[in-house]
């Protein structure tokens, strides 16, 4: 056995409690309920198909991309969109940084631990740093960023080499926890700046909401209204009954919007209502979803579509992993990255390596 396998199984006996607790995971709607009252799915029926698992090319894949990124992470510890050693400004370094961290995550690699143990240290004391640099807790560009540093906080939360990482990631996490509630519009929505009267609209809504949902699975307290309100702005303002789908600023349809707002509503307690349902049958019928050219956003659809095809059951996963890992494969470039230019936006390798590692379902908020 190689050390990479090595590594694997230490992991997954070091966290194997965490990872029987994350698939028995509820809503986050459902966390009012007393734990003997507590939502569980139902286990999977005989007629649902067989769940699939990774395959040697999506492995490989996968190792491919993790080396790309460790070969291309700054000194400080980031990854980032552009070169820090020439000041060529943060680059998305918080959103880059908190993806690149959940991409070894979702193949059992942590801070401290293994062959990639000191580089994801230095990403996870970047992030760190740059929380405690801030006056407020806020970080990064836009919303975007604050929700995927929420993601990866969750996420590290206990599962570093270092005990006393657990109170710093505590602080952290708790403090972002804060300001996405503060920040959340009346009408149940977000857009790219932390205030509540900066707007909302489908894109950040779904990254902020996810990202509490993570927040809410390490034992933050989301509140029974702020999710009413998500469910609401959902529903009633940006889920377009004629085409069965989310639009971006209201009613309508867009990929992005659609994968990012059902992955959403499922977890916000919604997975067996037909508006729901509507919205995962059209991104299963849309034929852009899978073409690069014609899906712009096409690596950011793909992770809440694959998360939603997970949230709405075997069947539906098992016929749409195959289908984007196959593209997946396809599109990796001869470095193992999935970047299309030198300086491409940070976040399109790290997602494609969390996508193609969904059938080892080790980050809790990943799973059903």
């Amino acid at each position: 056995m190689n050390d990479a396998n090595n590594s694997k199984l230490r992991y997954l006996t070091m966290f194997s409690s965490l990872f029987l607790f994350g698939l028995l995971a509820t809503p986050v709607a459902g966390q009012e309920k007393p734990a003997d009252e507590a939502v569980t799915p139902e286990g999977p029926s005989t007629t649902e198909a067989e769940a699939p698992e990774l395959t040697e090319e999506a492995e490989k894949a996968i190792e491919r991309g993790l080396k790309f990124l460790i070969s291309n992470q700054n000194k400080d510890g980031s990854w980032s969109s552009k070169d820090l050693e020439k000041g060529e400004g943060s680059g998305y370094a918080i959103g880059g940084t908190s993806l690149g961290l959940m991409a070894f995550m979702v193949e059992g690699h942590f801070p401290g631990f293994g062959q990639y143990g000191k580089a994801l240290e230095r990403a996870k004391n970047y992030l760190l740093k740059r929380a405690e640099e801030s006056p407020t807790g806020a970080m990064g560009v836009k919303m975007y960023e604050i929700g995927l540093f929420t993601i990866a906080m969750s996420e590290l939360w206990g599962m570093t080499s270092d005990p006393k990482d657990n109170k710093e990631i505590q602080v952290a996490l708790e403090r972002v926890v804060e300001i996405i509630l503060r920040s959340q519009n009346p009408l149940g929505g977000w857009r790219y700046a932390p205030r509540p009267d900066a707007g909302q609209d489908t894109s950040v809504t779904a990254m902020v909401f996810v990202s509490l949902a993570s927040a809410r699975e390490a034992g933050v307290l989301v509140p029974a209204e702020t999710i009413e309100r998500v469910t609401n702005y959902l529903r009633d303002q940006a889920f377009d009954e004629r085409r069965g789908g989310f639009g971006y600023q209201g009613k309508g349809y867009t990929i992005a919007c659609t994968s990012g707002g059902v992955y959403a509503a499922q977890l916000a307690g919604h997975r067996e209502t037909e508006w729901v349902s509507a919205a995962l049958n059209t991104l299963e019928n849309d034929p852009k979803m899978f073409s690069r050219k014609d899906n712009g956003h096409f690596y950011y659809s793909h992770y809440y579509a694959m998360q939603a095809m997970v949230q709405a059951g075997e069947d539906r996963y098992a016929k749409w992993y195959p289908k984007i890992r196959d593209s997946l494969i396809s599109l990796q470039q001869p470095n193992g990255s999935w970047q299309e230019k030198e300086k491409d936006y940070p976040h399109k390798t790290p997602m494609a390596i969390i996508i193609l590692g969904t059938p080892n379902r080790y980050i809790p908020v990943y799973q059903r």
